[in-house]
């Protein structure tokens, strides 16, 4: 069955519901109902989800136009950058929800026409969130104006940042690892928090969170990588049973100045993509 192209203010609800199913889940390190943390809290994501919402899926605007959009109504609901990766996934899949067919064919088509006037929105979207431990890329610095598509410096980006690395490979993370891994948790589970929580795991265990390694370098991301390995061999296929051990992982993170949020950022833009249809 082709997948219908979506209104805008399904498109909006489907995203404030991702970043809600998002703060239900217990996600060691991140900020959820269980716990804030990072001087961040589950209020303000929830305020940022609501803020951000038109923007994103505002019917005919370029995805850079977007991005820029929902970070200043952030900045303006909030006062800080608490979504500026979710944002930055989720503006191509708002895009290409638009438009009828697969959402992984649409969103495919969504990247392959971006352009500089997209990289320049994207790169003011970037300065004014300026997120922790952002480095220059020599040659296409966001504090410059963008010389080159936003897919294109998506691509200079991809080695060291996983966000970017989505542009480059049509959203592989989600559709070919996050996507499938939900899907079974919920169908197993009969519970979105607690796949959630699986989803959030499994992505930590299988990827080097580069929100930590901007901030603590990439032995820190990769020793994070192979801890959450060590708790989700420990929980199993369901993490309800242990909810205490998983407090305990997400305090020593907390404690530690661990936040990864590039994971968090996935599972949102996995949450939305199913939403949507993906």
């Amino acid at each position: 069955m082709r997948r219908p192209a979506l209104a805008p203010e399904i498109v909006a609800a489907a995203f404030v519901a991702a970043c809600e199913d998002e703060l239900a889940a217990l996600k060691p390190g991140n900020v959820h109902r269980f716990a804030d943390g990072h001087r961040m809290t589950v209020a303000d994501f929830e305020a940022s989800a609501q803020a951000a919402a038109p923007a994103l899926a505002a019917a005919g605007t370029p995805v850079g136009a977007r991005i820029l959009a929902a970070v200043e109504a952030t900045r303006a609901a909030v006062g800080t950058n608490t979504n500026l990766g979710i944002v930055l996934l989720c503006a191509p899949l708002a895009t290409a929800a638009e438009g009828s067919g697969p959402l992984r064919e649409r969103l495919k088509a969504v990247l392959a026409a971006l352009t500089v006037d997209d990289a320049d929105a994207a790169f003011r979207a970037i300065r004014l969130a300026a997120p922790a431990g952002l480095g220059a890329v020599p040659g296409y610095d966001v504090a410059d104006a963008a010389t080159i598509d936003l897919r294109a410096a998506m691509t200079v980006a991809a080695p060291r940042d996983r966000i970017a690395h989505a542009y480059v490979t049509g959203f592989a993370d989600v559709f070919s690892t996050a996507l499938p891994l939900f899907r079974t948790a919920v169908t197993v589970l009969r519970d979105r928090a607690a796949a959630t929580t699986l989803l959030h795991l499994g992505l930590l265990a299988a990827i080097p969170d580069t929100h930590v390694a901007r901030k603590h370098g990439t032995a820190a991301a990769e020793a994070l990588r192979a801890e959450a390995a060590d708790v989700l061999r420990v929980i199993g296929r369901d993490p309800r049973p242990h909810e205490v051990n998983l407090l305990a992982f997400d305090a020593d993170l907390k404690r530690r100045g661990i936040n990864p949020g590039t994971t968090a950022d996935f599972v949102v833009a996995t949450l939305f993509a199913e939403r949507l249809g993906g």
